[in-house]
């Protein structure tokens, strides 16, 4: 085995007066050999960071760049505004974030003890961190990229090599790869590494499935918002018509089971005969327009911590407030329908001159003034369900040697991407011993599972992946602990037509706004999502400031009366 040390500087754009960030700290690299087998290329074990990728001067950066200093550009109120938030997740804490820029107050509300949402964390009684999801910072995420510029800690995105790697359940242990040559543009980057791949998908079979998805290039976002009525399966089935030469050049069904499948698992939770189609093609279409877009990273640490904790600094910095440990338990209303306050289960009542609901949409539901459940604009809510996930962590005996630093796609029928985290995250760094953290979807028949029964379930699929140092019965590599994370409503389950319901972030109620990833914006249910639809409702506000600062004057007039 060699160590060795590298460190590698994290450019960054100071044109829209950005604090700088910090050099990327040390990495480290760690080859270990593995037997060789005729046909493939053996794994490495492969721990380093590379370098922060060029993305400031993207298109879309730019235009979040440009969001971003509009509010620290605005006007400021002679007046702020204070506004309350329900949830300290991303949305939230974004929304927050962008109103103190905006020079306004906000008081973020957050029920659990514990910041993020869906990217909490916990610290268990060994001081091992364990978390609610696998989360990955794509180059294609301008607005989080922003976001970490602002704070000044791009230096705690661990940036990964530019490839896609999938296991091979036909070959146990073994791996297929995507490689994106870092010296072409897009897509051309991405054309290539599909190209020369051959165990996934044979040369006819690329040919094809290019042509099926010519409609999508040639007819652009007007032809992908129109496929939102399709589920994956649907759309695959379109391609195959009637005629025998369109039949002949109709997208193979194995572009399903080799890709599709594994796409729709990470992007959503569920398999193609329920995602919606239109969610495939925006996720190929943000990979494939920006030559950095599927480049991944992911944090060095504990997202409370190490990105939560960075939000909440800035805001109090400007005057803004975050209060753990403050559930609502009702949203209490004005004779006319308006927000009157917000009642905590504490028995606190929270008031301010605007209001925002930043926790998922099922929260939200369960929340809703009975006067508002048939306005259409929250009656279409209906439609929108978050979908159950299971989030593993398991730490073993012994270090694992058939993986890779970087997130791998499972391709089980269990489970969905993986990642050594002992390689992966600096905090989670261990020389000796692998943490395997793990996505369990679809998950709807496994969440109401014990523990135990789930671990087990993922053991076996484990075997397969590792079959030289896993076994099901732990003869080989023995479980030191697990962590098991349910969350039976994550993100928006992104089926047929449920774009039409996906709500604005200012409600046809005075003084009430919506954020989250379920919100209109064109990241869907994404961390990406979460903090653009944060952006979009303090953009929201800060453009009702003159009606929002009349209401809190007519407020206080008729208390001056009573």
């Amino acid at each position: 085995m060699s160590l060795c040390f590298s460190v590698s500087e994290s450019a960054f754009n100071l044109r829209y007066g950005f604090r700088d960030s910090e050099p990327m700290g040390q990495s480290l690299k760690i080859r270990v050999k593995t037997r060789t087998r005729k046909g493939f290329c053996p794994s490495k074990v492969v721990c380093v960071d590379y370098p922060r990728p060029d993305i400031d001067n993207t298109s879309n950066f730019l235009e979040a760049a440009y969001l971003s200093s509009s509010f620290r550009t605005s006007p400021r109120p002679s007046k702020p505004l204070k506004v309350v938030i329900a949830g300290a997740g991303l949305a939230g804490l974004s929304t927050a974030k962008y109103l103190a820029d905006a020079g306004h107050k906000p008081l973020l509300l957050e029920a659990r003890d514990v910041l993020g949402g869906k990217i909490a964390a916990w610290k268990d009684g060994d001081g091992d961190w364990y978390e609610t999801g696998l989360h990955i910072f794509f180059g294609a995420y301008p607005n989080i990229q922003n976001l970490f510029g602002e704070l000044g800690i791009n230096d705690r995105l661990q940036w990964k090599e530019h490839s896609m790697i999938f296991a091979m359940p036909n070959k146990p242990g073994e791996f297929s790869r995507f490689d994106f040559p870092e010296v072409l543009p897009a897509p051309l980057n991405g054309i290539l590494a599909i190209l020369r791949n051959n165990e996934m998908l044979t040369w006819p079979e690329k040919v094809k499935f290019a042509i099926g998805l010519l409609p999508a290039i040639i007819g652009g976002q007007a032809y992908v918002e129109a496929q939102d009525g399709l589920t994956v399966q649907e759309w695959m089935r379109k391609q195959v018509q009637p005629s025998d030469l369109v039949r002949e050049l109709g997208v193979p069904d194995r572009v399903t089971t080799e890709v599709f499948i594994a796409m729709s698992k990470a992007l959503n939770f569920i398999n193609p005969d329920e995602l919606s189609m239109q969610c495939i093609l925006i996720a190929l279409n943000r990979f494939l327009q920006e030559k950095h877009g599927s480049k991944m990273a992911f944090l060095d640490g504990n997202p409370p911590e190490r990105l939560c904790l960075p939000i909440v600094e800035h805001i109090q910095s400007l005057g803004g407030e975050v209060r753990l440990n403050s559930r609502v338990q009702k949203i209490e209303l004005n004779d006319d329908g308006t927000v009157k306050n917000f009642l905590l289960t504490n028995g606190n009542v929270i008031d301010g001159d605007a209001y925002v609901f930043a926790t998922p949409v099922d929260i939200l539901k369960l929340q809703l003034p009975e006067n508002w459940k048939e306005m259409a604009y929250f009656k279409r809510l209906e439609k929108l369900v978050g979908v159950p996930v299971i989030n593993i962590h398991i730490w073993f005996d012994r270090k694992l040697k058939n993986t890779y630093d970087h997130l791998l796609f499972s391709r089980s029928p269990l489970l969905s991407v993986y990642a050594d985290m002992s390689l992966t995250c600096k905090e989670y760094y261990n020389p000796n011993q692998s943490m395997l953290e793990l996505v369990f979807a679809p998950a709807e028949e496994w969440i109401s599972c014990s523990d135990s029964e789930i671990i087990d379930a993922t053991m076996k699929e484990l075997a397969k992946l590792f079959p030289d140092e896993i076994s099901a019965d732990q003869s080989k590599a023995k479980i030191v602990k697990y962590h098991v994370v349910k969350t039976p409503r994550s993100v928006y389950k992104t089926i047929p037509n449920c774009e039409p319901c996906r709500p604005l972030q200012r409600s046809p109620v005075e003084g009430f706004y919506l954020a989250g990833d379920y919100t209109k914006q064109k990241y869907l249910a994404s961390m990406e999502g979460a903090v653009l639809s944060g952006k979009l409702c303090a953009q929201a506000i800060v453009q009702d400031y003159v009606l929002l600062a009349a209401r809190g004057k007519g407020r206080l007039a008729e208390a001056s009366m009573c």
